[in-house]
């Protein structure tokens, strides 16, 4: 049942009746409108009145928005996040001193009259005359509360706030009727304690607990009688009162509500004297908001949280619909951070990466098996101050998650070629003559049944690392020494598609959400990737096959008012990607690279571990992607804007000629790998045998791919066959849907230099990826060479 309320016995809507008028003339006085007549004033009461008719019989009371707390899987905090910073408390909850203190400065008579205060109106009117202005207000608690909800359901849009706090008659005729029906519905101390945790206290602080907590460092319910008289005091002007800014004025505040507490019973006079002669005994928090706040480095984990949380349909049909909820707040987020493997991540990269290099790392860990992210972090801090190296991009997660366009990761995609060709049916003794240089092998088929084609006349080309690199290689040994030109006959034998749909099913795409290019040089790594990515990917191979869509959330609890509930988060899907055959071969063809090849300086001792370096062409990036049965992570280390080679270069205070993946990233990884899994098991992977493979065999007439002179016709475009397409097309067999595949020359291009028709019958890149060219040129110079040059094939490989 409702509680009837004080008012005379006459019900809210009698009360409503008798009082409208004058209560217009206190909307006047108080909004410092000057009625000139009291015939005008009969005239406002009557428009008053049907104005009062049309609103709406019940207040929408917006949840009260608070602060967001995100913590690990531990349960430790890692930042608190908010629009307002507030924690509702009950009344229970509060200092008795700061209830008695709030009243008996805004509303001393509270306890004794209605939804409007007569006398007070009187008072307010009488006093106002005599000054001939606006000396005096006469707003119960109850119509400050109500405009505080108007302010709360405002939000942060400025015109709806300017709305909300007009000062009109229609605004305090509206803030009237919703009065009454507050009292009505609430009663006196469900009021006063909704009041006490939606009204504003200044520096940040929305409610009594937050102000508690920023101003005195304690809970609401510990403040004594001084404490709670300067709070009470700060709410007329947040600002003028402001004791960290002004403690002087707040001084004076304060001591004019405990005089007021005495006058009206609350406390004796002594006790009121005596607390007028204590100090503030101030004992500020700093407020602490948002991911740049987050411990152990762990901003980018905290930014990656948020984006999961605004993007995932299951908070929300709509992207408003999600910012609605994380604005709102209340929310308590468990995540999947480990706090030991969030933590040696961050003094691994601390010690090996300046975060004033001219290069940038960053590192990401996940679960094996369950697709838990573990681990986020970088170099560069999280924050907006450059001056400090900061920055908010998060260089481990794809550009639609707040990260940038991606990295190409080398080498470290090889595996995936491997797992492909062991997937159809390719035996791990497989070897290939593996000269030192060579032409892309051509043709080679793509999906839908195409082919990519070199230019013979003009043919792309690509090498290994060192001269002294050249075949027969073995599958094994062609691993652990990086091989490029294994890797890409290899692609050319099982065709580029089984390798497409095998990264597909691993989640391996392109950072900036474009398609990735069917050409022979992906063996070589030539499409952008973000660190979680390939973490995610290698964590397939740890799973023995089973890949995981990555999630970084484990549960929410949602506080609205003094109500818990449990949100449904998103859930990792797990899929068979490869056998298991095929994943323990490949983990003993990476545990190879680790023990004997490139990856040497990433080994983790005892402890089982497999691994892949990878250095792009002209060292814009650097790569290791590892993992142990229980944990699998990716290091990149480059320049975010890929201007910077890294070539005669200091990183962490050490000088390089040149920066090789098993050389920077690998010991970062392994340092990073040793702290995270300190003091957890040690297993083993379930290894093949592969039989070391022949090195005077070579591939026999399987070598004639190296040689093809291709169709003629088929090139028509600027550098003939160089940019041509499918063949299934019009015009010179490079229109179709498939017009366009890079084949990655060895050289660097011009800006503009290719600008392909964008049709399926015309010459070049015509047809559905007819751009590919055409977007080469059209990139900035740094880009166009950047994609030119690593795509060669050069030296992709260590």
């Amino acid at each position: 049942m409702p509680k009837k309320r004080s008012g005379g016995g006459l019900s809210p809507a009698q009360q409503a009746a008798k009082f409208l008028g004058v209560s217009v003339l206190a909307g006047a006085v108080l909004a410092g409108i000057a009625l000139p007549a009291f015939g005008a004033l009969g005239l406002a009461a009557k428009g008053s009145v049907e104005s009062f008719d049309e609103l709406p019989a019940n207040l929408k009371t917006p949840p009260l928005s608070q602060r967001t707390t995100i913590l690990d899987a531990d349960g430790g905090q890692i930042a608190t996040v908010y629009s307002r910073d507030r924690t509702v408390v009950s009344l229970k909850d509060m200092s008795p001193y700061v209830q008695k203190a709030i009243v008996a400065i805004e509303d001393s008579r509270f306890y004794q009259h209605g939804a409007v205060d007569m006398k007070g109106v009187l008072r307010a009117l009488n006093k106002n005359v005599q000054s001939s202005g606006v000396a005096q207000g006469a707003s119960t608690l109850t119509q400050q509360y109500v405009k505080n909800v108007f302010v709360e359901e405002a939000g942060d849009d400025p015109t709806k706030v300017a709305q909300a706090t007009q000062q009109t008659l229609g605004r305090k005729i509206k803030e009237l009727k919703f009065a009454i029906q507050v009292e009505e519905e609430l009663g006196k101390k469900k009021i006063l304690e909704n009041y006490l945790n939606i009204t504003f206290f200044g520096e940040q602080a929305y409610g009594v607990e937050a102000a508690a907590q920023r101003y005195f460092s304690k809970h609401a319910k510990d403040l004594n009688l001084q404490e709670s008289a300067l709070l009470a005091g700060i709410v007329q002007s947040p600002s003028r009162y402001d004791p960290v800014n002004d403690e002087e004025e707040a001084t004076k505040r304060r001591n004019t509500v405990l005089a007021r507490m005495a006058e009206v019973g609350d406390v004796s006079r002594a006790e009121a004297d005596k607390a007028m002669k204590a100090p503030l005994g101030l004992k500020p928090s700093r407020p602490k908001n948002g991911c740049i706040t987050a411990v152990k480095g762990a901003g980018f984990f905290c930014d990656y949280v948020r984006q999961v949380f605004l993007s995932d349909p299951v908070f929300g049909e709509t992207s408003e619909a999600r910012a609605k909820v994380w604005n709102q707040g209340g929310l308590t987020i468990r995540t999947t951070m480990d706090p030991q493997a969030q933590e040696s991540a961050q003094d691994s990269i601390k010690s090996h990466v300046y975060k004033s290099d001219d290069v940038a790392t960053a590192a990401t860990i996940v679960q094996p098996g369950t697709g838990k992210v573990l681990a986020m972090g970088q170099s560069r801090p999280y924050g907006i101050d450059t001056k400090d190296h900061q920055t908010t991009i998060n260089l481990s997660v794809n550009q639609s998650m707040g990260g940038g366009a991606g990295y190409q990761p080398g080498s470290t995609f090889k595996p995936i070629v491997a797992a492909a060709a062991l997937e159809g049916g390719t035996p791990a003794t497989q070897s290939y003559s593996s000269p030192y240089e060579m032409d892309y092998p051509s043709p080679v088929s793509v999906c839908n049944g195409k082919t990519w084609r070199n230019d013979p006349n003009n043919p792309a080309k690509l090498t290994n690392e060192d001269e002294s690199e050249h075949g027969p290689y073995s599958m094994k040994e062609a691993t652990a020494k990086s091989v490029n030109t294994y890797y890409v006959q290899m692609i050319s034998d099982i065709g580029i598609c089984p390798v497409v749909e095998l990264a597909k099913k691993m989640g391996v795409s392109r950072a900036d959400g474009n398609k990735i290019v069917q050409a022979p040089s992906i063996a070589l790594g030539t499409q952008e990737m973000s660190p979680l990515t390939m973490a995610n990917a290698y964590a397939t191979f740890a799973s023995r096959g089973m890949y995981c869509t990555p999630v970084a959330i484990e549960s929410i609890t949602q506080t609205v008012g003094s109500q818990k509930k449990s949100l449904q988060v998103p859930k990792s899907t797990c899929t068979r990607a490869m056998s298991p055959t095929t994943a323990d071969t490949v983990s003993t063809l990476l545990k190879g690279v680790v023990e004997d090849g490139t990856g040497q300086q990433a080994g983790l001792g005892s402890r089982p571990s497999a691994g892949k370096t990878g250095t792009t062409d002209n060292r814009y990036a650097a790569w290791f992607v590892g993992y142990t049965p229980n944990m699998a992570g990716a290091v990149w280390v480059g320049d975010p804007t890929h201007k910077r080679r890294m070539i005669g270069i200091n990183i962490g205070g050490i000088g390089y000629e040149k920066v090789y993946g098993g050389e920077v990233p690998g010991p970062i990884w392994r340092d990073m790998m040793n702290g995270a899994l300190q003091g957890k098991p040690a297993p083993d992977f379930n290894l093949v045998n592969i039989p070391d493979g022949d090195k005077n065999k070579g591939r026999g007439n399987d070598d004639g791919n190296n040689g093809d002179p291709g169709r003629g016709g088929d090139n028509g475009s600027l550098f003939g066959g160089l940019l041509n397409g499918g063949t299934d097309g019009g015009g010179n067999n490079n229109g179709g849907n498939n017009g366009g595949s890079f084949p990655s020359p060895t050289f660097s291009l011009p800006e503009g230099l290719f600008q392909g028709n964008g049709n399926g019958n015309g010459n070049g890149h015509g047809g559905r990826d007819g751009g590919d060219g055409a977007s080469v040129g059209r990139q900035p110079g740094w880009a166009a060479a950047r994609v030119t040059e690593a795509r060669s094939g050069g030296r992709l490989g260590v």
